[in-house]
């Protein structure tokens, strides 16, 4: 079974809420929220970011009211690959239904896009 989910953001609208002090805190993971901020809050990554977290919960079905937002965390790997982090509910919907996630990031000057595929794990 595959499960996918895609978001489109518009990175203007990030920009605005991020001059509420407390958005990035209140939307972003602690991991996420330090390698954003070791690399500058660019608006492009924080939107990206936020546009995970909605493709991760159109993929698995249950919108924003299923997961906290912190839950689902957009990283990069040492190499720039994107991947989830997931904990709290999060984690355990993917656990319960034996799901892997793989994430796909992409940004212009005015959109980020987010792509997520849940593929059913056979152990």
């Amino acid at each position: 079974m595959l499960l996918v989910g895609i978001d489109l953001i518009e990175i203007n609208r990030i920009k605005k809420s991020m001059n509420n002090p407390r958005f990035c805190s209140r939307v972003l993971g602690s991991t996420e929220y330090s390698q954003l901020e070791m690399r500058g809050f660019s608006a492009q990554s924080v939107a990206a970011s936020f546009s995970a977290k909605e493709a991760f919960s159109k993929a698995i079905g249950t919108g924003l009211s299923g997961v906290l937002l912190g839950e689902v965390e957009l990283l990069r790997g040492i190499d720039g690959k994107p991947w989830l982090k997931l904990s709290g509910s999060a984690l355990k919907i993917a656990q319960q239904r034996k799901l892997e996630f793989s994430v796909s990031v992409t940004h212009t000057k005015e959109y980020a896009a987010v792509v997520v595929i849940g593929e059913e794990v056979k152990r």
